[in-house]
């Protein structure tokens, strides 16, 4: 067997190496890459992923896999190598289903859907769009059938980002969170504080050099080691790891809101601890990434809610912000500031929502993919469909196609599927939060005093240090005892906003 192992060993190091090359590619086309270098960068991505996909579809890792897989053969093994087995075993499976003419067919389009979206968003016009993404839904359909995983259509599409995820298991869980939320927000609309509520700290003119300053301290403060990762900007923020020593993360800054700059950064810091913290042993393997989509938003969204927007957080940190900007926040007091970061105002925008509303517009998308899927809704009825659950979710409905069913490019790139984990995230991060409160009790006074190590060394024990080898689910469980379950975050919410709302 220790020629089938070799075999293994070193096709998941080409690929994994590869897929670094990839996103180095990816990373410096959204930061300083040349206008007009995209042509050349089309090619250099799509000849690469050729080789990736040849290299994963390869009849000899399929053969070899295959023989080790064998019980007969797996149980001779050493631990380590069992586990890479049996997880790539069901990923070369997985991908064997889809014909590779499937898969090119499916990369074109997805390419000039985006280019679609990204012209239709631009002229305000669904219309543009449309074609594609009925292509696009009738694609995923058929990709959904190759899968061909146990029950709703959706389930195969969800398992991709998810992994065990399914329709019968997350839709009662959203139905009770949008419940919930839509009567948590009735109740704050109603309070003086909602009707009364303004911005004290937006809306001025803060400085960018400051801004940038911030989001450096705050990611020292994080403990992001400046050998292993750095800061940079763009018009979205995101986080591409490209080895274990190696993570780049952005973020974004407007002179007139000083939190957009300073969430984003927290946000895509808890992405990078995450990304950090993977177990070495599994480097270049398929075990060595991380446990689900949902998992790697549940660490971002710790930090940003739980951490970032708690007062913990605020009574240590509030002197140097405020610092920074002497003359901006000279009659604002930490209450103030307080609610002003935390403030509940239902919007269009999905990326800007505050806490209470941000899983209500995903649960919306969730609502509308699985209709697009299930063949229950048209797509030219889409828009209009979209401004109806808004209207009914947050009580607010978008102005035009631009900041309704335009909106994320999701669709665009066929991700179907990915947007639950945005709520999944959400909820995790809120039930991590309450077991790390519970095994450490002194957590707020090390927050107070801006020490994070602890909360990142728990998280690292807790959560980063799986990899793959356990699913998220199979994590959350071990770690909290218990499974997706929204109650936590629901707790969590009308704990924090009902008191800031009395």
């Amino acid at each position: 067997m220790k020629k089938e192992l070799e075999i293994i060993y070193k096709i998941q190091k080409d690929i994994s190496v590869l897929s670094s090359v990839l996103t180095l590619l990816d990373w410096d086309q959204k930061t300083y890459m040349p206008e007009d270098a995209n042509r050349g960068r089309a090619e250099q991505t799509s000849s690469i992923l050729k080789i990736i996909h040849e290299k994963f579809m390869s009849e000899e890792l399929y053969k070899a896999v295959k023989r080790l897989h064998n019980p007969r053969n797996l149980n001779k093994l050493k631990k380590k190598d069992q586990i890479i087995i049996k997880r790539l075993y069901k990923d070369v499976l997985d991908a064997r289903k889809i014909p590779t003419e499937f898969v090119e067919e499916l990369a074109k389009t997805s390419t000039i859907a985006t280019m679609a979206w990204q012209k239709a968003k631009e002229k305000n016009d669904f219309k543009i769009f449309a074609p594609w993404l009925k292509k696009l839904v009738k694609l995923k359909r058929q990709e959904s059938k190759y899968i061909g995983i146990k029950g709703h259509i959706y389930n195969s599409l969800l398992d991709e980002f998810e992994e065990g995820m399914t329709v019968e298991k997350i839709k009662p869980i959203f139905d009770k969170l949008k419940e919930e939320l839509i009567q948590l927000l009735k109740e704050i609309k109603k309070t003086r504080t909602y009707k009364i509520q303004k911005n004290t700290v937006r809306g001025k003119k803060y400085s960018i050099t400051k801004q940038k300053k911030l989001s450096e301290n705050i990611i020292n403060l994080m403990t992001l080691p400046p050998t292993k990762s750095r800061l940079d900007m763009s018009s979205h923020p995101f986080t591409l790891g490209l080895s274990y020593d190696d993570i780049r993360i952005t973020t974004r800054y407007d002179e007139t809101n000083p939190f957009e700059s300073l969430t984003s950064t927290i946000h895509e810091a808890g992405h990078c601890l995450y990304q950090l913290g993977l177990p070495r042993e599994f480097e270049y393997t398929v075990i060595g990434g991380p446990a689900s989509i949902g998992l790697h938003e549940s660490q971002s969204k710790f930090w940003e809610n739980m951490i970032g927007k708690n007062i913990w957080f605020w009574n240590y940190y509030f002197s140097t912000f405020k610092k920074e900007y002497r003359e901006e926040l000279k009659n604002v007091v930490l209450r103030d500031f307080y609610k002003d970061i935390n403030m509940v105002k239902p919007g269009t925008n999905r990326v800007m929502a505050d806490e209470v509303t941000y899983c209500l517009h995903v649960i919306l998308r969730f609502e509308l993919e699985l209709e697009l899927i299930e063949g229950k809704l048209r797509i030219d009825d889409l828009p209009k469909a979209w401004k109806k659950k808004m209207k009914e979710f947050l009580g607010v409905v978008p102005k035009n196609d631009r900041e309704g069913v335009l909106q994320d490019i999701h669709w665009g790139l066929g991700a179907f599927g990915y947007f639950p984990t945005y709520a999944i995230g959400v909820i995790y991060a809120s039930q991590l939060f309450d077991c790390l409160k519970k095994e450490k009790p002194s957590i707020k006074k090390q927050i107070e005093k801006g020490n994070f190590k602890p909360v990142v060394d728990w998280l690292k024990e807790h959560v980063h240090k799986y990899g793959r080898i356990l699913t998220a689910d199979q994590i959350i469980k071990k770690t909290c005892r218990k499974g997706l379950d929204p109650d936590f975050f629901i707790q969590y919410l009308r704990n924090k906003y009902l008191e800031l709302y009395k």
